[in-house]
């Protein structure tokens, strides 16, 4: 997109948050050197506004004050206007949202308002959203810039301390992050303690509202639950109704599949209406392997639905995933969503409708803005009870009700739908995809899975490095720590449920270049940006798990994996100097660290290895049978005899005519099998 006499210059990004902005009176500038550059030379401040596509407060403040032009007139006079979408530019993102922490000693969020400095960029003044005029209890949009402008131009003393003791601040900090410990065997079970605390056991999930869905911590209970540890009862029991919970509520799609961000109460009931691949990837394998633990159909019908939604509405055709659905449509957040009842009413059977308004709860008092969103208020075994019908039968009119309101909805404005393409979001989608593929025995959800991370492999792989977004034909921004770290934890998911050789070698170029670009070589954590990266005011690591998990933790895990796949000490030396780094982060706050808790617990007992050699159709055959459980140490690949350039110790695994399965134990390997019920009975315990 070019710039027109009616555009600034957010009208060239790629962004589509950044383009919604293109029309705004302000002056806006993407960051970058010539935005910096004009702050310096005219020695004013800049605001740093930065928010995402699905953001509703973002969009509110944009209207009130960015697309106002008595607003924007005082922006650009006092200011250089800087806008950020947090999703192409996370490292700019995490660095000012702690810097705000650090400010304001109250957590961030979007959209995110900083004053910066211009010389030192280093933030001397951060708020959140502020609105035109004053209320809820904030001062007005204008007034504050006028107020921040002054204080700019007459207190330069004291800004010049404030930035030396907020770089002290930061550099303390940096510091915290590259610790030393000790990798002990009972480190692990602080993290179910410190997460029990926290569980909330009438509604599931953890603390209170906003209640976001904490896919990572919810994935190391799973793994604890399919274990005979005494603390495995407990992990179901929290996992199980956490699942549960969240599928009954508001917060999922219960016409279209798929997850909202959060729930604004406690009981999951009302969603924060935006749609986010990065939530969506990670919910729908836990789904799935949740009920490949238990069997309870309710969690295969998520799963499925949830990756049904996401290759209908959020693949390319180009094969990589979109980011996101707006909160809003029409101006107004949840529109789409929300039902009247005699809209309901029309659109169903009478016998539809009777039962929809028991399992929806649509006969009591409406729970958003006079209208009703769907969640499960009665059980469909209750609902079926109550009308005098069988629970086959109940099942049938649901269906064929949810059917009927899905078609209505889809002729509605629909939300914005952000399309860029980003690798970290993808990676996630792509490991959830496989994953719900093998486990669900969809293969298309495993062809979908292999189209995506084609599509990066073409794209976003340029010069042997790799891009973080792409859209519109460009790819951009050199690719952060988790687009590495999420991206090899993906193709390690995908090779087991197809083999492709071309594929190894592809993430281990990945986990080379993560290695040279991103190990702390004194400490061996991973920072969040590469060595040649732009320098900032702060280079992140990012150890604890927030919106998604923590690459450290990914990192360690994978490179783990891929160590003891191929035989390679450099990965398994590097995972280990990551966790020993982080071991004081997880003993402080272990709530925190679900993702690194999963690496280490993994570390501390690796998992077994199964490579089965045969013609194409045994192997598969094989390995489905390994696969049939859930059992989260086993990692098992059929290798198709065709592939006979393998890298690393799989250079031995060879195929002699009769289909062999080559079983590790961590460092201990065993003869080879070549029966698969040899294979099958060597059970799935690989803990010592």
């Amino acid at each position: 997109m070019t710039k027109d006499a009616h555009s600034n210059r957010l009208a060239a990004e790629t962004s589509p948050y950044l383009q919604q902005h293109a029309h705004n009176p302000v002056d806006w500038y993407a960051w970058g050197e010539e935005a910096l550059a004009r702050a310096r030379k005219e020695d004013k401040p800049i605001l740093l506004s930065i928010g995402y596509s699905a953001c509703h407060w973002c969009h509110v403040m944009a209207h009130e004050s960015f697309e106002d032009a008595d607003t924007a007139a005082v922006m650009n006079d006092l200011f250089v206007n800087v806008k950020v979408d947090r999703e192409e530019r996370p490292d700019l993102d995490k660095i000012y949202q702690l810097s705000h922490q650090l400010l304001t000693r109250r957590p961030g969020g979007w959209p995110l308002t900083v004053f910066i400095d211009p010389n030192d960029h280093i933030p001397f003044f951060s708020g959140t959203y502020f609105p035109k005029e004053p209320r809820y209890n904030l001062p007005g949009f204008v007034s504050l810039l006028r107020q921040v402008s002054r204080f700019y131009a007459e207190q330069k003393d004291a800004l010049g301390s404030n930035i030396a003791a907020f770089r002290d601040v930061l550099q303390h900090i940096a510091e915290e992050e590259r610790g030393e410990g000790e990798l002990s065997p009972g480190l692990p079970s602080k993290m179910p303690e410190a997460t029990a605390a926290n569980f909330d056991r009438v509604n599931g999930g953890f603390g209170g509202a906003p209640k976001f869905p904490h896919p990572s911590t919810l994935q190391f209970l799973l793994r604890r639950a399919a274990e005979k540890a005494t603390e495995s009862a407990s992990c179901r029991d929290m996992l199980l109704l956490t699942l549960e919970k969240m599928a009954a509520g508001g917060i999922y799609d219960h016409l279209g599949g798929g997850f909202c961000r959060y729930s604004v109460d406690d009981q999951w009931e009302i969603p924060h209406f935006e749609k986010m691949l990065y939530d969506n990837g990670p919910l729908l394998g836990l789904y799935a392997e949740a009920w490949q633990l238990v069997r309870a159909p309710g969690l295969r019908a998520v799963a499925i639905e949830t990756a049904e939604w996401v290759m209908r509405e959020m693949q390319s055709e180009e094969g990589g995933y979109f980011s996101s659905l707006d909160a809003d449509s029409e101006g107004e957040e949840g529109k789409f969503y929300v039902w009247d009842r005699q809209t309901v009413k029309d659109l169903l059977s009478a016998e539809e409708y009777a039962l929809v308004t028991l399992y929806y709860n649509l006969n009591e008092t409406p729970n958003f803005e006079g209208r009703w969103h769907l969640h499960v208020k009665m059980p469909l075994e209750g609902a079926a009870r109550h009308l005098n019908c069988s629970l086959e039968h109940a099942t049938t009119v649901l269906a064929s009700a949810r059917a009927k309101l899905l078609r209505a909805r889809a002729v509605r404005i629909r939300p914005g739908l952000d399309d860029k393409i980003l690798t970290a979001w993808n990676a996630l989608m792509i490991k959830g995809m496989a994953i719900a593929g093998r486990v669900l025995g969809r293969e298309d959800f495993t062809a979908s899975a292999q189209r995506a991370f084609d599509f990066l492999h073409a794209t976003l792989w340029q010069g042997d490095r790799l891009l973080a977004t792409y859209k519109d034909g460009r790819a951009r921004h050199r690719a952060y720590l988790d687009d590495y770290a999420f991206l090899i934890d993906a193709g390690l998911e995908l090779l087991q449920s197809r083999w492709r050789t071309s594929d190894l070698f592809w993430i281990r170029q990945l986990a080379d270049d993560l290695l040279t670009h991103y190990q702390d070589k004194q400490h061996g954590v991973f920072f969040f940006t590469a060595d040649d990266h732009e320098s900032l005011i702060h280079r992140p690591c990012g150890l604890s798990d927030e919106s998604m998990p923590s690459g450290n933790g990914v990192a360690a895990k994978a490179l783990a994996r891929l160590g003891h796949l191929l035989g390679d000490s450099a990965y398994l030396e590097a995972a280990e100097r990551v966790l020993k780094a982080t071991a004081p982060a997880l003993e402080r706050h272990p709530d925190a660290h679900a993702s690194l808790f999963i690496a280490l617990d993994e570390w501390l007992s690796p998992p077994r290895m199964v490579i089965i050699r045969g013609r194409e159709d045994e192997a598969c055959a094989w390995r489905e049978a390994v696969q049939a459980e859930y059992q989260p140490r086993i990692l098992c690949f059929a290798i198709p005899p065709g592939e006979s350039e393998l890298p690393g110790l799989l250079a031995e695994r060879g195929f002699d005519g009769e289909t062999t399965a080559y079983v590790c134990d961590g460092g201990t390997c065993l003869p080879p099998l070549h029966s698969q019920e040899e294979l099958v009975n060597l059970g799935g315990d690989v803990r010592p």
